[in-house]
């Protein structure tokens, strides 16, 4: 940006929408907008013109750093009208758990808290879930997602599930997203060609000796080769694998080797391959101990650390750090976030018990429950309503915070865990994030 200091500015303010944060490793700043789409890197000088309000070429002006102040109030009113509108086009995510049980046990998770059921699931069950999703959603564009537990379970009672699932999505045209520890996915395979298959999430916690001391069978027996089966399996298949790592202190260091392992597989070669990484927090239950956890501003410090030193990570997993690689890959800021949880508004939960909740993050949970598919339909409106009614807008502490437009108030079931009540906020490390993204890519 070419400004210099002159006069004060004709504007009455500064808009509170603008966030502020050093770049990394740098003298610099960056400056993002998120209601007006505007990002820049200033130097220290270009911020104390900002912060005096002095722009002689119209600059801060042009780029909304400066505003009218009644004018930006209509801006924001227009861009969370139209947030609300373009969410009620989205598509919907609808998770269907055929079981809590699994045959992993591994140190981490936050389901192992949950009491046991000895119920199973039925057809009856399926049919009626199948005729609530087509009747509560109708018109509205969806896909399933099956989840867990471990959904791919081997033997033939689970097989004959999972088939009759297929079955009926294929009856209703609908896509289906498979998350599975990866044990016997090998197996499904060919019952997965028969579907309109999305993505199959799998996790992967590092290469073979660092996963195999997190995520094991019940017997502590190795995972790590079928795993690696059963992925190269989808991929010669054309079945999209989304590779998840759940890192925390024990394993992140592994990820440059997990990435030199996954290019020399000629995974990060396939279109079909994506990868995400998920950090081990506290949910609910979770059988970590806290000084293995990272918060996530320390996680996305150390992966960017690791970045400079290897920078063969970025083959396979490129960090968002919040919405910089948006803004590297597309040269302009995504829309202004009004609300990041998806909860009972583009996402459902639903259990072989015939229970709806909210999300996976409420699924199985006591409590939590929202109503019931089967073997009536009944529903909690006011419960419902509590997460519907969530957003930024909503959120006292939201409504003056100037990363709310990019935080969206993040996740309404952790802020319920830690607040008591979904309407608080669960804060994201924006400026932190972005500082780092700015230097990895998009600075010079």
């Amino acid at each position: 940006m070419n400004t210099k200091q002159s006069s004060p500015s004709e504007f009455r303010a500064t808009s509170k929408h603008n966030i502020i944060t050093p770049i990394a490793d740098s003298d610099d700043f960056f400056i993002v907008n998120p209601l007006h789409g505007s990002a820049d890197i200033i130097t220290a000088h270009e911020l104390e013109m900002l912060h005096n309000q002095y722009d002689e070429k119209g600059n801060f002006a042009d780029r909304k750093y400066l505003i009218d102040e009644q004018e930006e109030a209509k801006a924001f009113k227009m861009a969370y009208l139209d947030f609300l509108d373009n969410r009620d086009e989205d598509e919907i995510q609808l998770f269907f758990v055929p079981n809590y049980s699994c045959n992993f046990a591994c140190y981490y998770c936050y389901q192992e808290g949950y009491s046991p059921s000895e119920s199973k699931l039925t057809t009856e069950v399926v049919d009626a879930f199948f005729d609530y999703i087509s009747t509560e959603f109708a018109g509205r564009k969806k896909y399933i997602t099956v989840f867990g537990g471990e959904p791919l379970l081997p033997g033939d009672n689970q097989r004959k599930v999972i088939e009759y699932l297929v079955e009926k999505a294929n009856e209703a045209r609908l896509d289906l997203a498979f998350v599975t520890n990866g044990y016997t996915l090998a197996s499904y395979v060919e019952l997965f060609k028969t579907a309109f298959i999305r993505e199959v999430q799998v996790t992967l916690d590092g290469t073979k000796a660092v996963h195999d001391s997190r995520r094991y069978l019940k017997g502590r027996q190795s995972t790590f080769d079928r795993i690696i089966e059963g992925i190269d399996a989808c991929l010669e298949n054309n079945i999209s694998i989304n590779l998840r790592m759940v890192a925390d202190k024990d394993n992140l260091g592994n990820l440059p080797e997990l990435a030199r392992f996954a290019i020399g597989k000629g995974w990060t070669k396939s279109p079909l391959f994506k990868t995400q990484i998920g950090r081990n927090y506290e949910l609910h239950v979770c059988n970590s101990s806290p000084d293995r956890l990272y918060s996530r501003a320390e996680m996305y410090q150390r992966i960017y650390e690791m970045m400079q030193e290897h920078p063969e990570i970025i083959e396979f997993y490129k960090p968002g750090f919040s919405i910089a690689k948006y803004i590297a890959e597309h040269e302009e800021l995504p829309s202004p976030l009004f609300d990041s949880c998806p909860a009972c508004k583009t996402e459902w939960a639903f259990d072989f018990s015939g229970t709806i909740y909210s999300c996976t993050a409420t699924v199985g949970k006591k409590g939590e429950e929202l109503g019931t598919f089967y073997p009536v339909v009944s529903k909690n409106d006011d419960a419902i309503s509590q997460w519907q009614d969530r957003d930024i807008t909503t959120i006292e502490k939201c409504k003056t915070c100037d990363v709310a437009l990019v935080c969206g108030g993040g996740c309404a079931s952790v802020a319920k865990n830690k607040n008591g009540n979904t309407n608080s906020p669960d804060c994201r490390p924006i400026k932190e994030l972005l500082s780092l993204g700015a230097k990895a890519y998009l600075a010079p």
